[in-house]
């Protein structure tokens, strides 16, 4: 694999919506990566999920690449949005479907 950060770096700016999770969005392996891919699939949100329990180097290099300590981590067009509590405060909010929508608009 190339860099890790390299890597990362490239998921995150190539895809619109990427999901850093435990499992895949057909089958997440944490509760916390769960509800994110519930808010995100209610919101019709197209994204990529990531499954980070594949690797050790993708587990700790996503934990580098955005300073922040937990899975998961969602990241709109590039922007590190944060984890499963920011997610669901946003959805609660509204600011997340707007966030996604303005976003994502072709």
């Amino acid at each position: 694999m190339t860099d890790i950060k390299t890597w990362i770096d490239n998921e995150v700016k190539s895809n619109d919506v990427v999901l850093f999770m435990k499992g895949t969005p057909d089958a997440p392996m944490c509760g916390f990566s769960g509800r994110v891919v519930q808010i995100l699939d209610h919101l019709g949100a197209d994204y990529k999920g990531i499954n980070v329990l594949e690797s050790g180097e993708v587990r700790q290099g996503i934990k580098d690449y955005s300073n922040w300590p937990t899975i998961p981590q969602l990241y709109v067009k590039g922007e590190f949005i944060g984890g499963c509590d920011i997610v669901t405060e946003m959805f609660q909010s509204g600011e997340l479907k707007t966030l996604i929508a303005e976003k994502t608009a072709a």
